[in-house]
C-alpha cells in the first residue's frame, strides 16, 4: 500500500460575517441607548422671607405669547418688531419711563429672543426695574 503524503492545509475560519454581525449589534445598541444627561444645569435659587414693596404706581406689564407676540398693559402690539414695542411702551409710560417699573409676563413656550428683546427695549427707554413674573410651583408637583 502506498500512502500518499497529504498536503498540509491549515484550517481557516472566515470571521468576516461574524465581524459584520458584531458591528451591527454595536450600532444598534448605540442608537437605542438613552444617554445620561449630566450636562444639565442645576440651579438652586435663593430664598427670601421679605415681602415685596408696595408701589404707588402700577407697573407697566408686557405680556409675551408663545408665538412671540407682545401685549402692553393688555393692548396687543401690531407686530413683533422692536420699534413697534418701543412705540407702545413709550405711549403707555409716557415721560415717566425713567425710574419706572416694568413687569414681563412671558409664556413658558415663548422664545428667549422675544424676552430679551422686550428687556432690551425697556432698558433703552429708561425702565430701571424690570421684573419677570413667575408662578410658584406647588409642593409635590
Amino acid at each position: 500500500m502506498k500512502f500518499g503524503r497529504r498536503r498540509d492545509i491549515e484550517p481557516e475560519i472566515n470571521v468576516t460575517s461574524l465581524i459584520d454581525v458584531v458591528l451591527l449589534l454595536v450600532m444598534f445598541f448605540m442608537v437605542s441607548t438613552s444617554f445620561v444627561q449630566d450636562g444639565r444645569l442645576r440651579i438652586q435659587l435663593p430664598e427670601s422671607s421679605a415681602s415685596p414693596e408696595n408701589r404707588v404706581s402700577d407697573p407697566v406689564v408686557v405680556a409675551i405669547g408663545a408665538d412671540g407676540s407682545y401685549r402692553v398693559n393688555g393692548q396687543a402690539v401690531v407686530n413683533q418688531n422692536p420699534e413697534t414695542l418701543r412705540a407702545a411702551l413709550s405711549k403707555v409710560a409716557g415721560e415717566g419711563a425713567r425710574g419706572s417699573m416694568l413687569t414681563i409676563r412671558a409664556d413658558a413656550r415663548a422664545t428667549h429672543q422675544a424676552v430679551v428683546t422686550a428687556m432690551d427695549v425697556a432698558g433703552r427707554l429708561g425702565f430701571v426695574q424690570v421684573n419677570i413674573a413667575t408662578v410658584n410651583q406647588q409642593p409635590g408637583n
